[in-house]
């Protein structure tokens, strides 16, 4: 298990994304190095990650995860499928709601599919980024199963990264918790003791749209050329 920093309970919510992004980079100075390089899940966690990238003068790139939702309601995640084809799946979960392994495999399925799609939108502007022996910094807009964030770090840690840092505004602190065993440390600002929706963290929690990804995208493609 990394270290793990939690810097408050507080249910205060943040203004938006980023507001996030901005707090979390104060504490993530201390890993502004020359290979440094800041991962985004999108849609949201990628507001977050430009707001790091841009501060550190570092690197920012995506990560491509996809939840696996429960049959009947898709929004409670029993685990996620990430872009090289890594499956996580919260067992206890899943069994709870009685999805299966011929449930789970269908939707991996049809998950990929997902994501390929995405990544021909998005990868056409926005080239992958080599990450072996790199410090590497992973983010979201928040977490709350975590099941897709554990997808994200076995993915990168596959990548041989020289270091794995979670970076979080929010989440539930057992679910942050188990999320710091797989990365080398872990920073939440928030672990609010009555964690409900995600939106309840944000003031304002709009809709990331892929237009506003593809922007920011460019603007790094360009900062990437520039160094």
């Amino acid at each position: 298990m990394g270290k793990l920093q939690i810097i408050s309970e507080s249910s205060e919510p943040f203004q938006n994304r980023i507001e996030a992004g901005k707090l979390l980079l104060n504490y993530l100075e201390k890993f502004k190095t020359d290979k440094t390089v800041v991962l985004g899940i999108p849609r949201g966690g990628v507001i977050i990650a430009n707001e790091i990238a841009v501060g550190l003068k570092a690197a920012m790139d995506i990560v491509l995860t996809h939840k696996i939702g429960a049959p009947g309601n898709k929004e409670l995640a029993v685990g996620a499928i990430s872009e090289n084809g890594s499956l996580f799946v919260n067992e206890s979960i899943a069994d709870y709601v009685g999805a299966d392994q011929p449930y789970i495999e269908r939707e991996k399925k049809y998950q990929l599919q997902e994501i390929e799609s995405k990544v021909q939108l998005y990868r056409e502007i926005l080239p992958k980024l080599e990450l072996k022996e790199k410090i590497v910094i992973i983010t979201d807009d928040g977490v709350a199963t975590g099941a897709t964030m554990q997808a994200a770090l076995w993915a990168i840690r596959q990548k041989k990264p020289e270091k794995l840092i979670l970076a979080l505004p929010v989440g539930p602190e057992d679910a942050i918790t188990k999320l710091s065993k797989d990365a080398d440390d872990t920073i939440c600002l928030k672990t609010p003791q009555y964690f409900e929706a995600l939106n309840r963290f944000y003031i304002e929690f709009n809709q990331v749209e892929d237009e506003h990804l593809l922007r920011i995208f460019e603007q790094e493609n360009k900062r990437r050329k520039n160094k």
